[in-house]
């Protein structure tokens, strides 16, 4: 049994932190194509855009942890909205940061993969996914969002031990080239609903009270950083 495990761990170890071969060119440019079909379509959007709110909802946990904030709860709605609940002071720099995690949340993993990716990490890329949505199912307080979480979760899982090579690279890069993609849309439809007097309560309003910025400059701040993410993400998914 000692044998095993000896021999087991170093193995574990070695997948984990080694490289892999890139997919060729035409893996990458497919998967950013089935990305953006996904991303486009309202009716396809409509599905694909939970996996957004888990990244958007796990942004505001994770931040709140780093800042010092106690986690006490994430709700994942059937209407794609999301609501994590912390506690702490409810301003200072710690509250600020957290309610600005939410939307630069998807981008930023996106480009997080992005790196990863181009460093040829895909193994580490996707245990290290499943390990956040993991740690984040204990945070989950409603059946869909543990519904949800564990369906993500299990995808995750099921390719990184049962599938090759081949098929955990595409499956790598749809994900990446999603987030990529797919944290751009949202600040546009937060945009939309402000527009039409609708979102009072949106994060960016939140930042304003906090910070007695105007809301549509935090706004400005999700779109700079998500456009930003795909273009630099985009670049080093695409190098060679």
């Amino acid at each position: 049994m000692d044998s095993l495990a000896a021999t087991a761990l170093p193995s574990i170890w070695d997948r984990l932190t080694g490289t892999q071969t890139d997919p060729d060119l035409w893996v990458v440019l497919a998967t950013a194509a089935a990305a953006l079909a996904v991303v486009v379509p309202h009716p396809l959007w409509r599905i694909a855009r939970n996996a957004v709110t888990i990244a958007h909802e796990g942004g505001h946990g994770l931040v709140a942890l780093l800042t010092g904030r106690q986690l006490t709860g994430i709700r994942l709605h059937s209407d794609t909205s999301g609501l994590t609940v912390s506690r702490g002071k409810p301003y200072g720099l710690g509250m600020i940061l957290t309610a600005a995690a939410g939307y630069t949340a998807p981008s930023l993993l996106g480009l997080g993969g992005a790196a990863l990716l181009a460093a040829g990490r895909i193994t580490l890329l996707l245990w290290a996914a499943t390990a956040l949505l993991v740690a984040m199912l204990v945070m989950i307080r409603n059946a869909y969002g543990v519904l949800t979480v564990l369906l993500a979760g299990g995808a995750f899982l099921l390719v990184s031990w049962l599938a090759g090579p081949q098929v955990q690279a595409a499956f790598a890069y749809a994900v990446v080239w999603f987030l990529l993609l797919g944290g751009v849309r949202p600040p546009f439809e937060l945009q939309l609903k402000r527009s039409r007097g609708g979102a009072g309560d949106s994060d960016a309003d939140q930042l304003s009270r906090l910070t007695h910025v105007p809301a549509a400059l935090w706004l400005f701040l999700f779109h700079a950083v998500s456009l930003c993410s795909l273009i630099g993400g985009g670049r080093w998914l695409l190098e060679r």
